[in-house]
C-alpha cells in the first residue's frame, strides 16, 4: 500500500513537493523533479499546482 501524500522533512528540495510526490507513487524524487521541470515547458498551471500543494499537503511530523 503506498504512504500517504506528505512533504518530506528530509531529501526534499523548495518545498518538498516533489519528494512527496514521488514517494507516494514509489519514484525517485529526482525523477519526479525532471518530470516537473519538463512539464515547465508545456503551457499550464504546474507552477501554481506546486505552489497549491505546497500549500495544502501537510509536512512529515518528526
Amino acid at each position: 500500500m503506498a504512504s500517504a501524500l506528505v512533504r518530506p522533512s528530509h531529501g526534499r528540495w523548495f518545498g518538498g513537493v516533489c519528494a512527496g510526490l514521488a514517494r507516494r507513487f514509489g519514484m525517485k524524487p529526482n525523477t519526479m523533479r525532471l518530470i516537473f521541470v519538463v512539464s515547465c515547458i508545456l503551457p499550464g498551471p504546474q507552477v501554481l499546482i506546486y505552489l497549491a500543494l505546497w500549500i495544502m499537503v501537510p509536512a512529515e511530523k518528526y
